[in-house]
């Protein structure tokens, strides 16, 4: 038996379902921003690429974390 996924990555399939396109792409997106903090990285992506607050907050909490900055 498989462990349920947990934490921001819990939304990754409804996040790609939704926007169609792969995490990594959103992720991407995320590391090559010029934005750094991280409530400002969920408004550009709600802003720009028309992200729900959750959806965004997840990818940029899961991104920030992967490089130690959150």
């Amino acid at each position: 038996m498989t462990a349920p996924v947990k934490g921001p990555a819990r939304y990754f399939p409804s996040i790609e379902k939704k926007y169609g396109r792969p995490v990594e792409e959103w992720k991407d997106l995320i590391r090559t921003s010029p934005l750094t903090k991280h409530m400002e990285l969920v408004a550009w992506l709600k802003s720009e690429h028309g992200l729900e607050h959750g959806h965004a907050n997840a990818l940029v909490a899961h991104t920030l974390a992967e490089r130690g900055t959150n």
